[in-house]
């Protein structure tokens, strides 16, 4: 990867524009404006230290040439379905690009087929990033009752979430405000991609 490809990175993952990246470096907007461009290909040591740490890896070490590895988790099981309960199984590691690495925080090996409308297949891996909430009509992770773990899309009304398959033939679930605050219904992570290997 090439410094620009770093700076591109940072500033997708962040969701910030160049000037935040310069504050948070400690550079100029003009040398943010450079690096981008490629005009610039190396960085002082405290900057490249600084966007290390952001990244979460050695960025001189890829500069340099040197291949890293990068391995998320994997955790267990989540059910496309429901009733499979809470159990981290711990199932080894995944292999991620760079890009990958700072997108998502594990993976759950996904058994059931009501969400194969979305491509989420029996036996597929679930990247997911940990969270506590998501938007409405995103697809989620969620921990029902502190104990049933399943994936669905998370539908939120101003007095209930539906939890909803992308099966038609699996029902989708319906908690009231008051059954999701005190079963409880809890987000635990939502979908950054899914993996099939046939």
């Amino acid at each position: 990867m090439e410094l620009k490809e770093f700076i591109q990175q940072y500033k997708e993952d962040q969701q910030i524009n160049n000037s935040e990246i310069a504050r948070r470096l400690g550079v100029t907007k003009s040398t943010i404006h450079k690096w981008l461009n490629g005009d610039v290909k190396k960085l002082q040591s405290e900057t490249l230290q600084k966007l290390s740490q952001a990244l979460g890896y050695d960025v001189e070490a890829v500069l340099n040439g040197q291949v890293i590895e990068f391995k998320k988790p994997i955790l267990g099981y989540v059910k496309a379905g429901y009733n499979l309960y809470a159990e981290e199984n711990y199932l080894g590691y995944e292999d991620v690009t760079a890009a990958e690495n700072r997108q998502g925080d594990y993976f759950l090996q996904v058994t059931g087929d009501s969400m194969i409308g979305e491509g989420i297949m029996d036996g597929s891996l679930a990247y997911i990033k940990s969270c506590p909430d998501v938007p409405s009509g995103t697809i989620a992770v969620c921990l029902i009752g502190g104990e049933e773990v399943t994936i669905k899309r998370v539908i939120k009304k101003e007095d209930m979430i539906i939890l909803e398959a992308a099966n038609p033939q699996v029902p989708a679930r319906y908690f009231s405000a008051l059954e999701a605050a005190t079963l409880p219904v809890q987000i635990i992570g939502r979908l950054v991609y899914v993996k099939t290997v046939f």
